[in-house]
């Protein structure tokens, strides 16, 4: 295992959502949003919270037409599909060592709610907000924030480098 998810599971065992992050979540979040992104788990919370604020920075830092509003509640709503069913750290530590234990290949185990909540959740997020009226290049992120085949979107490249570094 790499320094990185050392310092993910440190993270995740530590950190918590301060008064900053719940008056940033108020800022881009409407009170629909707010509620779906509320059901998360507090480390959940606090995972979209730090995407979000590296999502804000690339946007500050791009010379490019970037639509920061946009990026920053697809941050904030990237893993909203983690609803449908909770992973504690514990599971979440387990299913990650797995997968890179055995190079992807429990995905074929999703006949189980922790194996489909982990690696489908992109596609349940898009699938509860689908019927709210989003556009689709907003869903487009939600869906594919896992997406490793895609690479041709500079939106979706942002956020997943984002989400991989926290």
């Amino acid at each position: 295992m790499s320094k990185h998810r050392i310092k993910q599971f440190y993270l995740c065992i530590t950190d918590k959502m301060g008064s900053k992050d719940k008056a940033f979540v108020e800022k881009y979040l409407n009170d629909y949003e707010e509620k779906l992104f509320n059901k998360l788990s507090v480390k959940e919370q606090k995972h979209c919270v730090r995407v979000a604020y590296d999502v804000e920075e690339i946007c500050k830092n791009n010379k490019e037409n970037l639509d920061k509003s946009k990026l920053i509640k697809a941050a904030l709503l990237h893993d909203i599909g983690k609803i449908t069913f909770k992973l504690t750290i514990i599971d979440k530590s387990i299913l990650v060592i797995l997968d890179n234990l055995s190079k992807g290949r429990i995905k074929k185990f999703s006949n189980l709610k922790k194996i489909d909540t982990y690696y489908n959740h992109g596609e349940k997020g898009y699938d509860i907000l689908k019927s709210k009226g989003y556009d689709e290049s907003f869903l487009y992120l939600i869906k594919n924030h896992h997406n490793k085949n895609i690479v041709s979107n500079k939106e979706l490249n942002i956020l997943r480098f984002c989400d991989d570094k926290n």
